[in-house]
């Protein structure tokens, strides 16, 4: 079977000479969305083998066999398939699509009505995140983050005196920034446009405003802390006064139970003696006793 397969691919690239000429397509997407590689071909010929593949040995092979009803993968992703029945409309399907899936495709067809090529060149465009921030001396920073392609920034009102940077990640995405100044300016809010394909934007900051927030934060920041200071030394003058008054209460009760203790009540003294009853007293008399004593 593993034989089969490649007399047949080896077939097919023998026969791109006899061609009848390639096709060219181009496509971009936005990432995370899907995207599907077209291959024209007539469902009116027999589909002998159709194959998509990237420039690339290490990259995805994606192929059917028409008399086996059968599909073959190679280095591919979950993520691609076929977007209809290949005999049909042999077209590819990469869904959710990203940045390694950028590049250049190239559809074989082996069929009774002849052998052609199809290309196609995939672009994987990435939205960036935009902000629109200001520093102390009153310098606008509009920056658009992480985007393919890098996207373009301009000011409203138009100025010849801003700057840009670029900042360029591994993956592909640019992270662009422009500084413009406004000290002088006596306009008191500034726009920022940011334009890409994937999407168009419009940010504004009024510099006056936050010129004046400033003092008002820094004002009830300090009213805040003289609060919580007050509060915290009239808790700590409460809780002295409290420990003084109770110290002062610990030291006169020994006294007065020293008092009570050396100057206990009558009450108290007739509750402890025993009853004195009158028979008790002749209880133990004897008048032998007596008379012997005397």
């Amino acid at each position: 079977m593993a034989h089969t397969w490649a007399v047949l691919i080896a077939l097919l690239f023998l026969l791109i000479n006899q061609t009848e000429g390639p096709a060219y397509n181009t496509l971009s997407v936005e990432a995370g969305q899907e995207a599907v590689l077209s291959c024209p071909y007539t469902s009116e010929a027999s589909l002998l083998l159709a194959t998509w593949k990237m420039k690339c040995s290490t990259c995805c092979l994606f192929a059917y066999r028409s008399d086996h009803k059968e599909t073959k993968k190679l280095n591919c992703s979950e993520r691609v398939m076929w977007k209809y029945s290949p005999e049909g409309d042999p077209a590819l399907r990469i869904y959710p699509v990203n940045l390694g899936d950028e590049g250049n495709y190239i559809c074989e067809i082996v069929s009774s009505a002849g052998n052609f090529l199809f290309f196609s060149s995939l672009t994987v465009i990435v939205p960036p995140t935009v902000t629109l921030t200001r520093d102390k001396s009153r310098v606008a920073v509009c920056q658009a983050s992480a985007g393919k392609p890098a996207a373009e920034i301009s000011w409203i009102p138009a100025s010849n005196h801003s700057t840009q940077e670029e900042v360029h990640h591994s993956n592909g995405t640019v992270t662009r920034r422009s500084y413009i100044g406004w000290v002088n300016s006596s306009h008191a809010t500034v726009t920022c446009l940011v334009t890409h394909p994937a999407t168009n934007q419009t940010l504004s900051l009024d510099l006056s405003h936050t010129s004046l927030r400033l003092p008002y934060l820094l004002i009830g920041g300090s009213a805040s802390v003289a609060a919580v200071s007050g509060v915290t030394l009239f808790l700590i003058f409460r809780y002295r006064a409290f420990r003084l008054r109770e110290v002062a209460h610990g030291s006169a009760v020994p006294f007065a139970t020293r008092n009570f203790r050396s100057t206990p009540s009558h009450e108290n003294t007739e509750a402890v003696k025993p009853p004195v009853l009158s028979e008790s007293i002749y209880q133990n008399y004897d008048p032998r006793m007596i008379r012997m004593n005397y």
